[in-house]
């Protein structure tokens, strides 16, 4: 009887082939790979960093040259969904950012005054001025993207030949369209700013003739618009801060008494616009002689005296001198006007005294914004308190507490009763939906959570390799040991004690085949054996003869 070769029956086997060194290394080998890579791809996946926007709506001349000084950095980078943004890993946002600053870039689609740089000799003076109005163009679009609510802007500039003739000189214009931000707004001085920015920037440009649109086509440069009230933006505005400065004095003075975050004020102001000039003359009525004052005064003197002339007959009796007087005495006043009249003299006197009058000219001319009433309103909450069993309570505000914030109230916001000002003080409870992050938990704080995230995400990822590592390659490689350490201590023994009636088994084991009904359960396994080896190799060979011919081919050259 032929035995067989017992190291040809201590090899198992694999595809009905017996396996060989090569076989045994290729298994071990590939398995380790496998598990290698394995972990290697989840440690990859738990430490991939985060991406987040480096830059967005770029050109493509911008985001070719970002792609490329990323390159050069060595700085890792994708792009989003659409390719509309540049992401870079989180850690590294803000260094790549200052780094490609220091290089210019984004550039951005406007192009300044380097235009004039690259002038060809011999170019004419239409396309020096079309070159110089682009120039002017980009630069004051530059200039206007610097304002935070301004992602980007286009300026349009329509300037006129210039004439020799007065009457045909027109003035120039301008347009600017402006792409904001979102949910960012531009008020009406910023407008304003805009306004007078590009109407200084161009000779003979009146602000006027400068048109504002935004992305959505409202038009902001229309200073002139009102509102339903009949109130302009501007006038709106200095309501608002006017309502707005009342509250905050009206919170600032109540908050240390109460505690931050336990009042809450609105007010509301009615404001005068209107224009006033007043002009006013008054007179007192006519005042004594004695208090009044004398303006001018004028005395007037006048008298008649005749000389004695010849009277009477002709005659002796007129040349007569006169005779003694015979009438009676008359002394005074008779006497004079007797002696007056006597002697043929008139005396006449005028006195005129003007007084000044007591007049009051007043020109009054009252300012725009003039509070004509003010309403307030201020919630209080309940005051915080620690009771007997150090728990804490909320109390409601006794009267002295609410009489004294009361009259805090009105000193802040300059309480008028002549003006009709209001003022209503209401202590209650606050709902709070929000808590502030001081009194959040610190494994509540969006900071402790992200942190959590990241140290989970890494230990996921190392109890996964650790797994794999003693779940599936140690005890393979464990298997694969033993297996190799078994069967050299088999071989060892059996080339130490040589029997030609003893035979390794597959698994390893020594079969005596000196005893008949060993050796016919061992025949009998050998045919099984080689009969279903025979079964699958004619099943191979049906369903894949490459296989077999490339084992026939490993055979015939093996040999």
């Amino acid at each position: 009887m032929a035995t067989a070769d017992p190291a040809t029956l201590a090899q198992p086997r694999f595809l009905g082939l017996p396996e060989t060194q090569g076989t045994r290394l290729f298994l071990l080998v590939g398995s380790t790979a496998a598990v290698l890579a394995v972990m290697a791809g989840i440690w990859i996946w738990s430490s991939q960093p985060d991406y987040r926007v480096l830059f967005s709506n770029y050109t493509d001349r911008d985001g070719g040259a970002i792609v490329a000084s990323l390159q050069q950095m060595n700085v890792p980078y994708k792009f989003s969904e659409g390719g509309t943004a540049i992401l870079v890993p989180e850690n590294q946002v803000h260094d790549a950012r200052l780094k490609l600053a220091l290089q210019g870039l984004p550039k951005g689609g406007n192009v300044g005054f380097e235009l004039m740089e690259n002038q060809k000799m011999g170019i004419s003076q239409f396309l020096e001025q079309i070159n110089f109005q682009r120039a002017l163009e980009g630069e004051l679009a530059r200039s206007i993207e610097t304002i935070s609510a301004v992602q980007s802007a286009r300026v349009h500039l329509a300037i006129p030949k210039d004439t020799v003739f007065m009457r045909e000189q027109q003035k120039p214009t301008a347009s600017v369209i402006l792409n904001l931000y979102s949910s960012r707004l531009l008020d009406q001085q910023q407008v304003s700013a805009i306004i007078h920015l590009v109407a200084s920037s161009v000779p003979e440009l009146p602000a006027q003739n400068v048109t504002i649109v935004d992305q959505s086509g409202n038009l902001l440069s229309d200073t002139t618009k009102q509102t339903s009230n009949g109130l302009n933006p501007t006038q709106l505005k200095y309501v608002h801060e006017l309502q707005q400065d009342i509250v905050k004095r009206i919170e600032s003075i109540i908050s240390p008494i109460v505690g931050p975050n336990n009042v809450r004020a609105e007010a509301s102001a009615d404001v005068d616009f209107t224009h006033v000039e007043q002009a006013a003359e008054t007179y007192k009525p006519n005042q004594p002689p004695e208090t009044a004052s004398v303006r001018s005064m004028q005395n007037s003197e006048s008298g008649n005296k005749s000389a004695t002339n010849a009277s009477g007959i002709p005659g002796s009796f007129s040349n007569q001198p006169p005779t003694n007087a015979t009438a009676p005495i008359v002394t005074g006043a008779a006497a004079a006007s007797a002696a007056a009249a006597a002697n043929g003299a008139v005396t006449q006197k005028e006195s005129t005294i003007n007084y000044e009058l007591d007049k009051t000219v007043r020109y009054t001319q009252l300012a725009m914004g003039g509070i004509k009433r003010l309403a307030v309103g201020v919630v209080v909450n309940f005051k915080h308190e620690i009771d007997k069993n150090g728990k804490p309570v909320n109390r409601e505000l006794n009267d002295a507490e609410k009489a004294q914030i009361t009259s805090l109230a009105k000193e802040a916001m300059g309480f008028s009763q002549e003006r009709g000002d209001t003022l209503n003080v209401v202590n209650s409870q606050f709902i709070s939906t929000e808590k502030d992050l001081a009194d959040v938990p610190f494994w509540k704080q969006p900071a402790t959570i992200e942190l959590i995230k990241n140290i989970l995400k890494y230990l996921a990822g190392a109890i996964a390799i650790m797994y794999l590592f003693f779940g599936y390659l140690k005890p393979l490689l464990r298997k694969i040991m033993d297996r190799n350490a078994a069967r050299e201590r088999e071989e060892a023994r059996y080339r130490a004690t040589p029997n030609l009636d003893e035979q390794l088994n597959e698994d390893g084991s020594v079969v005596n085949l000196s005893k008949p009904e060993v050796v016919e359960e061992f025949q009998f396994k050998a045919a099984h054996a080689y009969e279903k080896d025979l079964e699958v190799a004619q099943n191979l060979a049906k369903q894949d003869p490459k296989i077999v011919a490339n084992v026939v081919k490993t055979w015939v050259n093996s040999e």
